[in-house]
């Protein structure tokens, strides 16, 4: 299989479970198709976004379903992120070949969002008035610049739309599962309680960790295409045979 694998099986390495999946249309319109549905359930979700923040205004989560979120906020956090990458790093026989991936699907989504967040300006549901509509919490454009200046101190308070940690996770998840498929599911998994983590602290809403986790899902797309840096990320990870 992996000439590689032998050495790297004695020295407690994990290899990969399979070459990255091939590049083709089936691959990268599978992931524009989960794209368009996770923003369709965010245009759906602006009407129980309210509601929801509300509730979690109101008691929030405890017990270890509140402990489990909170623990699960790594996967979407910039620093534990690095981690994970340098942990595949050091444990892939394939070495630093897999972190460009892991790095433009994590990093690269996130400052997606971080780019969307500038442009559209939302209040987060811990300073917002929960009294109206969610449409209401949208409070205009450019964020960072009120009333005719420059005010970046308070910026993070109307930056609640997209969920960069949301969508960091999703591109993270998306990047791990094409290196390793047999834990997609697992990876999934702790996108999805990322994301809830930021709605249970009431940094953002239900369809703010949605939209986040469609770019996710579009940085994956284009990382997954027959495009120059797709056809690029597959032939670093290729094992030597």
């Amino acid at each position: 299989m992996f000439k590689s694998w032998p050495a790297a099986a004695s020295s407690g390495a994990i290899a990969p479970d399979s070459t990255p999946e091939r590049l083709g249309p089936s691959a990268a319109q599978r992931l524009l198709v989960a794209a368009a549905i996770l923003l369709a359930l965010a245009a759906a979700a602006l009407l129980v976004d309210v509601p929801i923040a509300r509730a979690m205004r109101a008691s929030g989560l405890s017990g270890e379903l509140g402990h489990l979120l909170s623990l699960s906020e790594g996967f979407g956090w910039g620093g534990s992120v690095a981690l994970i990458i340098l942990s595949a790093a050091v444990l892939d026989p394939r070495g630093w070949r897999v972190v460009p991936r892991l790095a433009i699907g994590a990093f690269g989504a996130g400052l997606f969002a971080d780019a969307v967040k500038l442009v559209i300006a939302r209040a987060r549901p811990m300073r917002a008035n929960l009294d109206g509509s969610a449409i209401d919490t949208f409070v205009g454009w450019f964020p960072a610049w009120r009333n005719g200046a420059l005010d970046l101190a308070h910026n993070d308070k109307l930056q609640s739309f997209p969920s960069g940690h949301a969508a960091t996770a999703a591109g993270l998840a998306v990047a791990l599962a094409v290196l390793y498929p047999r834990g997609r599911w697992l990876f999934a998994a702790l996108a999805i309680l990322a994301a809830l983590q930021r709605v249970e602290v009431q940094s953002h809403f239900l369809s703010d960790v949605l939209a986040g986790a469609a770019l996710g899902c579009l940085v994956g797309a284009v990382c997954q295409a027959d495009w120059r840096l797709g056809r690029w990320l597959l032939g670093l990870e290729k094992p030597t045979v």
